[in-house]
Parts: C-alpha cells; structure tokens; sequence
C-alpha cells in the first residue's frame, strides 16, 4: 500500500507572507533613503523629516487593533490582499507630491500616516493566518521566515532606491515600489485561502498534520478571547512593554541609520547604502534563524526557555552591542557591530509573534495587533526623539537610549509565562431583527 507524503503548502504560503513582509517594508524604508534629497527639494530639517518618519509608525500604531480585528472577522485572505492594494496607492502618491506645494510637511505626514494605516493588517493578518495553518511546534520557524521578509525588504532598499534614484529619481522610486505592492497583493489572494481545508493543493495528510498540531478551539471563528481578559493578562503586558523597546531600537536602523552614516560618519552615499543594508540583512537572516531555535529549544526544554529564553538573550546581546558600536570610530567596524545588534534583536522576533497566535487564538489577530501597537509606539517615538536627543546630547546618546531600553525589554520577557492561554468565550450572537424574524 501506497503512503502519502502531506504536501507543504502551508510553507510555500509562508513564504509567499514574508515576500509580502518584504515589499511592505521596503515601503516603509525607502523614505530614509530618499529623506535627504527630499528635505533638501522641501526645504525640511532633520527633526520636521522626524515628524515624517514618525507619521507612518503612528498610523501603523494606531490602527494595529483594528486591523487584527478586520483579519479576526473577515478572514486574512481577503484582508492582506486589500492592505497590500491600499499601501501601494499611497506609496505613489508619496512620489506625486508636486514641487513646491505649500504645506510640503504637512502633506508628507498625512500621506505617511495613511501608508500606515494601510500596512496595519500586514502582520495582524498573517498571525491570524498562522493560527489557522501552522501548528503550534512550527510556528516559531514559520514566524522566523516570515519575519525573515523584514530584513530582506529593509536590506534591499537602500541599494535599490539608490540606483533608482539615481538613474531616474526619487518619485520613480516610490512609484516603483507601489507597483510591487499592486503585484503581491494580487498574488497573495490568487494563491491563498483563509483555512487549510478550503486550499486545493492540501492534501489530506498535510491537513491531518496540521489539524493534529494546533491547540482545540485556535481557529474557530465563532469564539473569541474578550477583551477585559486581554487587557488583565499579565503576560500581554510583559510581551507588550519588551516589543515597544523591540520596535524603539530597531526603527532607529530603517529611519536613521542611511542618514547618521552619509550626514554624521561622513560616507558617500553608495556606501552609506551599502553599510545599512548590513544590519537589515542581519536582521533577515537572525530572524529565521531565532524561528528554528526557538522552536528546537521548545522541544527540547519547553517553552519557557524556547521562547521567553531565546527572546531575553537575543534583547540582552543587543543591547550591549548597539552601546558599543555606538563608541566604535571606524565607519566599517561601526555597520558591523550595528549588524550584529540587529541580529540579535531579530533572534526575539518569532517568539512575540509565536505567543501571540498561541495566546490568542481565535482572536489572535487583535491581540497581535495590540501587541504590535506596542512596537509601532516604540518606533514612531524614535523617529521623533532620535534627532532631538542627537540634536540636544550627541548620537552616541540616541544610541544608548535605545540599548538601555533593550536591556529592560530583555527583562520584561522573563515576567511572561508561555504556558498560560487566555480564556476563550463563544461570540455575542448576532440578534436577527423583527423583519427578519417575520420571513422565518
């Protein structure tokens, strides 16, 4: 008799995420890149361009509930596919400001904040979809490729913009990447389906395996985890206060960091772009490689360790190594330490994602939105504070900030219990309404 062997759809979905991940984020980043020649056209100093950084992480802040709850209800098929519409649609009108315009600052922060609130879906969404398709044993690894996507997109933006920029321009730039928006987005519903059953390609022993894996009642949609449950946990908040840390430190390196090496360190700008892609790319690679351990030390020594563990040592090890580099005089020697610092941050990564869908369940996408908003806090405060405190105290200071925050999120982690889930309750009914009543 003839065994099957399951199919792996669900990890060329999660691959297919983290190629949406990165696209996303080169829309995020390639404002740093493009930053200096667009405050020199619109007359912008460094903190008005901090007020612009600052716009997109408070959108993507504000609206990280809403869009959890958006993927919790209507499933995250449909709803990344529609963010990764709305997000290309507002990273060309970034390249359609028109030279001149009054109000340039006020213009730029509006089309930011919305971008913002357009990409609030993309990681809500995917977790929810973790939730559905990935079981529990595997969801570090797949958060880890998908998180991978980050790095990618981050670390390729400097160079690709620069050449764009070039060669043709800023706005081209932004008009390029709107148009690998359009085509994910696009890609990303063709091949995706809200639930492994409804999926085609998935065959009965990949969906056993998968069934097999996930906790009882993760993905159903008729039940929830209210929202007083949230809001009391313990756990939530510890995971929420180290990812605020997480999301300051790390929007220091997709915000500034082009722009300290070409404007302070004093290097050209192709090496500038090259220099910052080396801790984006670190950032890539640590991502999914914290994915694999966390998962392998889950196995071996539980989850305490496997994720609180894993997570704690990677913020710790940064936050040394960004204090250090932060002293560094070489301009080389300063990207690879920094490249260091972002590996370790990402080692974390996976773990608050992977509690995240274990935790919430058939709510995860909000409750990873709330978790999230916490990170998209952290970043649009850097954006902001980062060329104050360098303006007020020097950027060595805006460096330790960061690493002093690190080292607190690192103990935050320890604060948090991986083995608890929140209570989960039946969703209110929705009550059919008199008219309605009189057809039955």
């Amino acid at each position: 008799m003839e065994i099957s062997l399951p199919t792996r759809v669900r990890w060329l979905l999660v691959v297919w995420i983290a190629l949406t991940g990165a696209v996303s984020y080169l829309d995020r980043v390639n404002l740093s890149v493009a930053g200096h020649l667009i405050a020199q056209q619109f007359h912008l100093n460094n903190p008005e361009l901090g007020l612009v950084f600052g716009a997109f992480p408070l959108g993507y802040a504000l609206l990280q509930i809403p869009g959890g709850w958006l993927a919790d209800r209507f499933g995250p098929r449909r709803v990344l596919a529609l963010g990764g519409v709305w997000w290309a649609v507002f990273t060309a009108l970034t390249g359609a400001v028109p030279a001149g315009i009054v109000a340039a600052l006020a213009v730029f922060w509006t089309v930011r904040f919305l971008l913002g609130v357009g990409e609030a879906v993309m990681y809500p969404s995917s977790n929810r979809w973790v939730t559905n398709w990935i079981p529990t044993a595997e969801r570090g690894a797949a958060n880890g490729i998908i998180f991978a996507g980050v790095g990618a997109g981050s670390a390729l933006a400097p160079p690709l913009i620069a050449a764009v920029m070039t060669h043709y321009g800023w706005r081209e730039s932004f008009w390029m990447c709107a148009g690998l928006g359009l085509a994910v987005g696009a890609a990303w519903y063709a091949l995706s389906r809200d639930f492994p059953s409804d999926h085609r390609g998935v065959n009965a022993e990949e969906l056993e395996l998968i069934r097999s894996g996930i906790q009882d009642g993760e993905g159903e949609q008729d039940l929830r985890v209210p929202w007083r449950v949230i809001l009391s946990s313990r756990d939530v908040w510890g995971i929420t206060l180290s990812y605020f840390t997480y999301g300051y430190a790390t929007w220091i390196f997709f915000a500034w960091f082009f722009i300290y090496l070409t404007t302070v360190r004093g290097v050209s700008v192709e090496r500038g772009s090259f220099y910052t892609m080396l801790p984006l790319a670190a950032m890539s690679v640590f991502s999914a490689l914290g994915g694999f351990v966390s998962d392998a030390v889950c196995r071996r020594f539980g989850r305490r360790w496997g994720r609180c563990g894993v997570a704690a040592m990677g913020l710790g090890m940064a936050a040394v190594l960004l204090a250090v580099g932060a002293v560094m005089a070489n301009p080389a020697a300063v990207a690879i330490v920094m490249a260091a610092a972002c590996g370790s941050i990402y080692l974390s990564q996976s773990a608050y994602w992977a509690l995240a869908a274990d935790l919430g369940g058939p709510s995860s996408g909000q409750l990873s939105g709330f978790i999230n908003m916490g990170a998209q806090i952290g970043a649009a405060l850097t954006a902001v504070l980062t060329p104050v405190i360098a303006l007020a105290l020097g950027w060595m200071a805006s460096f330790f900030a960061a690493a002093g925050l690190l080292a607190l999120g690192a103990a935050a982690w320890l604060t948090v219990d991986p083995n608890r889930r929140l209570e989960r309750q039946p969703r209110p009914a929705i009550p059919a309404s008199p008219a309605a009543g009189a057809l039955l």
